[in-house]
């Protein structure tokens, strides 16, 4: 059998582009984040945060349940009738589904389908800022710079005297004039979190 050097020097001048392309930024080593306008499909591969509104359903069972809604609390955890809490921070939609139904069956039912689903990922600016209102949390975000993509201060805007009040109901008071300077103050927002800016009495 004769075999053609020109066939074999062309298919491996192929694999070696190939791999090339593999490894350029952006391809094989791509991340993922989570964007609201995706219709679910950056979902299956986001990770749950603190404070994501996780939505669980439950088919198949004897009889019907009610959906079960719940923020994500601070300890990671949502909690679930009959089996009590799950962690859910650091999961995917999948991985959380298929935690909840090994908890579920077979202990409590022979089978069910488990679905499920993230509302909405925001959060809320208010008081002395330029754009007060709803923004979509579209990743990592600090107290500074949700006050910024509100608009930043107003004029009136008392710097020193920023609450940042969590979903859970925990309030934390901030001083964005050290947290500018001291990036280890600035607190990260999470989706469900609430932040009221103040006003100066000068």
């Amino acid at each position: 059998m004769k075999f053609s050097y020109h066939k074999i020097g062309a298919g491996l001048a192929g694999l070696v582009a190939a791999v090339a392309v593999l490894l350029q930024p952006g391809c094989a080593s791509e991340k993922y984040t989570w964007h609201p306008e995706a219709n679910g499909v950056a979902e299956q591969v986001a990770h749950f945060h603190v404070g994501d509104t996780v939505i669980v359903t439950l088919t198949g069972l004897p009889v019907d349940i009610q959906p079960h809604q719940e923020p994500i609390k601070e300890d990671g955890t949502i909690t679930m009738p009959d089996i009590g809490k799950v962690q859910a921070v650091g999961k995917t939609a999948g991985e959380l589904q298929d935690t909840i139904h090994n908890l579920y069956v077979p202990a409590i039912y022979r089978r069910a389908t488990v679905t499920v689903s993230v509302g909405d990922r925001v959060y809320y600016v208010r008081g002395e800022v330029k754009a007060p209102g709803r923004q979509v949390y579209l990743g990592e975000v600090t107290v500074t710079r949700a006050i910024t993509s509100a608009g930043d201060f107003t004029d009136f805007a008392d710097r020193k005297d920023v609450w940042l009040i969590r979903a859970s109901g925990q309030r934390f008071k901030i001083n964005c004039v050290k947290a500018l300077e001291h990036p280890e103050t600035d607190p990260p927002v999470y989706p469900g979190d609430q932040i009221e800016v103040g006003k100066s009495m000068w």
